[in-house]
């Protein structure tokens, strides 16, 4: 597993006043993010130069550092029949080769450089994701193809740098790999006893617990 890129951004402000489309109307967001060249910062609170529009659902410690599989963009310029589609246009601070949703889980830790990394949860797209790409249905496509990335929340700080190998430390929950965790969210009133075991899992974000666990019946 190799890290191969290190985004950021800051909020930036698009479109115009009475566009037509809902899409071309005003927005502002830090999803568009930049590669990095050399060694970068990570702190608790996630990539120094790092920020976040809304801080009321991005950002914090559970959601401090958000990765994507390195693979998914060949995948993605194929579908959206896009070549530019690249490292940073998901919002991702961290680019992977080598992992994805079916073999990431909730609860590993991976080390990179001097940083220690714990997994809380997979990405929920929002819909600042149909700006980006000026698709009405990408936060669809991305769910569809579970395509989504994961959070970390940060461990150990530390200095890390592209192109520095990712190793898994530790994986004490195998079976709640990301792209089951992100199906139950979307399944959760009908897969309601799964939910309440996933929410049991520590290493899951919080916000991710209470969500789980108020669609379970009481017991």
């Amino acid at each position: 597993m190799i890290l191969r890129s290190i985004q950021v951004g800051v909020p930036r402000s698009y479109g115009a006043e009475g566009a037509d489309d809902p899409l071309d109307r005003p927005w502002t967001s830090a999803i568009a993010k930049r590669p990095l060249s050399g060694a970068v910062w990570v702190g608790r609170l996630g990539v120094a130069g790092d920020m976040q529009a809304d801080r009321k659902v991005h950002g914090g410690p559970d959601k401090a550092v958000l990765a994507y599989a390195a693979a998914h963009y060949d995948s993605w310029r194929e579908v959206l029949g896009r070549s530019d589609v690249g490292a940073g246009w998901f919002g991702e601070n961290l680019t992977i080769d080598g992992v994805d949703e079916l073999t990431v889980c909730v609860g590993d830790r991976f080390g990179i450089g001097q940083a220690r990394f714990e997994v809380s949860q997979p990405r929920q797209p929002c819909a600042t994701l149909n700006r980006r790409f000026h698709r009405k249905d990408m936060v669809k496509l991305v769910q569809a193809n579970l395509r989504t990335g994961w959070y970390f929340r940060v461990l150990t700080e530390g200095w890390v740098e592209s192109g520095m190998p990712v190793a898994l430390v530790d994986r004490p929950w195998p079976h709640w790999t990301v792209y089951v965790a992100s199906e139950l969210m979307e399944e959760r009133s009908r897969r309601r006893e799964e939910s309440v075991r996933l929410a049991e899992c520590p290493a899951l974000s919080e916000s991710w617990r209470g969500t789980l666990t108020a669609a379970a019946p009481a017991r």
